[in-house]
């Protein structure tokens, strides 16, 4: 098969040895032309690539600390029309803030419920997420807890009954889905209890090495970094807020790729925050919020909405990246925007955050390699 593919080649090439000479190849200066040869082609056409679609956090609504911060219950459209680029991917992967259950009391100790952000969204939101086209979902966050264990397992059953996947709980530190030939594995990490430790990163580099062997590409969750709009640039320090010890994420990214990690996908502080590119792996250090209805911010940097799809090879070496340029609007979901404003505020965060970063972001929200 490859001789014959050769020998087909080999015809293509002198045909277009024979156009090129017919309009005067001599002018081209030598070192213009682009030299072709059969090995070069096949490496191109062996080359496939595979996409990962990573977005923000998730939270439908709540009926806590009152049934107004819900969405109508017949309402289809928080974010329907985003469905096609969710789903248009080898895999989808979401941050899934808070627990599901119509009833179940909330856990975290609440003083003044109006400034108490603890969510219960009802049962019925969940199809949102599983009409999406989502196929991993984390739940290594501040929120997964709100209604305490039971919380937690009503959620993981919406999940699995969906035929969707989970990650990020001590009980369920990875995942690896099949697709198309190609092992994705996932696992997510964040600074809370019942949850994979990112400050633990001795087990973390374990958890990351194991999940290596058993797969092509490996994805890597974080929920980390200080939370709200003053905090969407990157330290490259240990963060503290709320008195809680949110880690390093500079340094925890970078150690998830020595120890085999292919993609970071960073969480946690509600607003976008740099890209970044380390041993050809790619790096994004928060997706901000993607849907979230109520109870919090989506005015300005808040309502930045992005779906991000990472191209790698089968190796999970970084190829390119897109950025769908979404926007919350308040009472209503998250809608395309046609302004690109969230690519924009990447191309912005990581000229002046990581200037040595070696990525070309473009207006349209095409990210590539620079060499």
């Amino acid at each position: 098969m490859r001789l014959f593919s050769l020998q087909i080649i080999s015809i293509l090439l002198v045909s277009q040895s024979a156009l090129i000479a017919q309009e005067a190849v001599d002018t081209i200066p030598l070192q213009d032309r682009i030299i072709v040869t059969p090995d070069t082609i096949l490496k191109q056409v062996d080359e496939k690539l595979v996409s990962i679609v990573g977005v923000g956090d998730i939270m439908l609504g709540t009926n806590f600390p009152h049934p107004k911060y819900l969405p109508p219950q017949n309402g289809d459209n928080l974010m329907k029309e985003l469905y096609p680029f969710i789903s248009d991917a080898s895999i989808s992967f979401g941050n899934l803030e808070g627990a599901f259950s119509d009833s179940l009391p909330i856990t975290k100790k609440c003083q003044d419920t109006a400034n108490c952000y603890a969510f219960r969204s009802p049962d019925f939101l969940f199809k949102h997420i599983a009409d999406a086209g989502f196929d991993v979902l984390s739940m290594a966050n501040n929120h997964s807890g709100d209604l305490g264990v039971a919380g937690r397992l009503n959620t993981i059953e919406l999940i699995e009954k969906t035929g969707l996947r989970h990650v990020g709980l001590l009980e369920y530190p990875t995942i690896v889905v099949e697709r198309d030939g190609v092992k994705f594995g996932f696992c997510a990490f964040a600074p809370i209890k019942g949850t994979c430790d990112i400050n633990d990163t001795e087990e973390a580099v374990r958890i990351i090495k194991s999940l290596n062997e058993r797969c092509d590409v490996t994805v890597v969750s974080f929920h980390g970094g200080a939370e709200g709009s003053k905090y969407e640039h990157l330290t490259k320090k240990r963060e503290l807020f709320l008195g809680e010890d949110r880690g390093n994420v500079y340094e925890f990214a970078r150690k998830m790729i020595d120890a085999g990690a292919d993609v970071i996908l960073g969480h946690g502080p509600h607003v976008l925050r740099a890209v970044d590119l380390y041993k050809d792996r790619f790096i994004i250090y928060s997706l901000g919020n993607f849907c979230t209805y109520s109870r919090m911010k989506v005015s300005g940097i808040n309502g930045l909405a992005p779906i991000l799809k990472v191209f790698t090879n089968k190796k999970g070496e970084f190829k390119k990246a897109e950025v769908i340029s979404c926007k919350q609007i308040k009472g209503l979901g998250t809608r395309i925007d046609k302004q690109n404003k969230a690519a924009l505020k990447l191309k912005e965060l990581t000229l002046s955050d990581l200037p040595e970063a070696k990525l070309n972001i473009s207006a349209e929200g095409l990210i590539t390699p620079t060499n």
